[in-house]
């Protein structure tokens, strides 16, 4: 089994037995198979021939792929992000990838806050919903404008817009309204590739921004929310039949980073699986411990498992990992008593860091997170380690994995998935 490919999936099996009616007591009719007694052989197979061209001219659902760039490096980008085309004529955006919120939005040419340039290789656009004539603003009245309810602070503006205000964990946010507009792709049906698709969707068109996205440092044009909520891009296009209702990554590491993003199932060899937890607002997983150096560590169960104030969630948005507090110090003190001979261990600016003049793949010990259904995750240590800075002729490494600020959430980020083919199925 390889150790850099694990899959996140539900695994859903039903057995049905019976349909049981009133009183337990099983329902049954009686079926009759309709006679084709003195209906010409011609006739039957003309009436099968128009139900073969009905059955040829339903096209499957494609897989639609994405190219992925940035790195999970805070020293060099910290993000990972893809290109989408919107509207008519087609714009290119770079926009974030978080499997963290739901919706995809862009800023908005009339945006309060955003940023106009930024320190990574590309111009920000703006979306102008009149230079579009395919753009039309999501009235209240429309029923999908409910949909936002579920992700957002919603409402209706004085000229009858869908408006939205999304607030992220970091302290930042974002409002405006829903526009509906072409997104344009490449879908791959079968061996043969379509180039220049396009479905509608319902996306964001952001009039305000505070906090670190008004930065313009790691600025893009906006956010490509992969949650599982009936508004995000991956259950807008699965409802109507253009990608089945799933989408895998594969984040590169290293200065160079990059990835696939695909809307659709990829199936590799060596994949396992473990099932999500159902009904919940974001994937949480079912982490049933973490072993280093072959040792499984003193953390009870419980610190992982979903509750009202606990979980493991997996969120490509976020950067690092983050433990909850009872898993973290067993993990530091783990990795410490592993390397101790070889490494001085230093705290700094609150992280734990080592002092090191080798290879940290030649002295820091694998991590395994073990999930439900026996899948199991190995982390090499540059999947859990990231180098800040020298000293003399020596590198520190610090831990990618934090303690989560008293909150009982575990949060395995993009640094902790990397080189992971990541599958999720999205329910909704």
């Amino acid at each position: 089994m390889s150790p850099e490919k694990v899959a996140v999936a539900v695994v859903l099996v039903v057995v049905a037995e019976m349909v049981l009616g009133d009183g337990g007591k099983s329902l049954s009719w009686n079926l009759q198979r309709a006679s084709h007694d003195g209906v010409e052989l011609s006739q039957l197979r003309d009436r099968d021939l128009l139900r073969h061209d009905r059955i040829l001219q339903q096209k499957p659902p494609g897989v639609v792929n994405f190219d992925v760039e940035g790195t999970y490096d805070p020293s060099v980008v910290g993000l990972y992000y893809t290109k989408v085309q919107l509207g008519t004529p087609p714009k290119e955006f770079y926009v974030q990838i978080d499997t963290g919120s739901d919706v995809l939005w862009v800023s908005c040419n009339s945006c309060n806050g955003c940023p106009t340039s930024t320190e990574l290789e590309m111009k920000l656009k703006f979306f102008d919903p009149s230079s579009s004539s395919t753009a039309s603003p999501l009235s209240c009245s429309d029923r999908r404008c409910a949909l936002g309810a579920q992700t957002s602070e919603s409402g209706c503006s004085d000229q009858n817009k869908c408006v939205y205000t999304f607030q992220y964990v970091d302290g930042s946010g974002t409002s405006g309204y829903y526009i509906s507009d072409l997104m344009y792709f490449n879908k791959t049906v079968g061996n043969s590739l379509t180039s220049n698709s396009s479905a509608p969707v319902i996306f964001g068109c952001s009039t305000s921004q505070t906090g670190d996205l008004t930065k313009s440092d790691r600025a893009v044009d906006g956010i490509f929310g992969f949650g599982q909520q009936g508004l995000s891009v991956i259950s807008q296009l699965s409802s109507i039949g253009v990608t089945p209702n799933a989408f895998s990554h594969c984040l590169k590491g290293g200065s160079q980073g990059g990835g696939t993003l695909v809307l659709g199932q990829v199936v590799e060899p060596n994949m396992v699986y473990t099932p999500l937890v159902p009904l919940q607002p974001h994937y949480n997983v079912n982490l049933q411990s973490i072993s280093v150096k072959g040792q499984t560590l003193p953390i009870d169960p419980t610190v992982f498992a979903t509750s009202d104030t606990r979980g493991t969630i997996i969120d490509s948005g976020t950067t690092l990992a983050y433990l909850a507090d009872e898993a973290y110090d067993p993990f530091v003190t783990a990795i410490t008593q592993a390397v101790s001979q070889s490494v001085h261990p230093i705290v700094s600016k609150g992280n734990q860091c080592y002092i090191i003049t080798s290879s940290v793949s030649d002295i820091f010990p694998p991590v395994n997170l073990n999930f439900a259904g026996g899948a199991s995750m190995i982390l090499k240590p540059e999947d859990y380690l990231v180098q800040q800075n020298s000293i003399s002729d020596a590198a520190v490494w610090c831990l990618a994995f934090q303690k989560n600020g008293g909150q009982g959430i575990t949060i395995l980020g993009g640094k902790s998935i990397l080189h992971a083919h990541t599958f999720y199925p999205v329910w909704f």
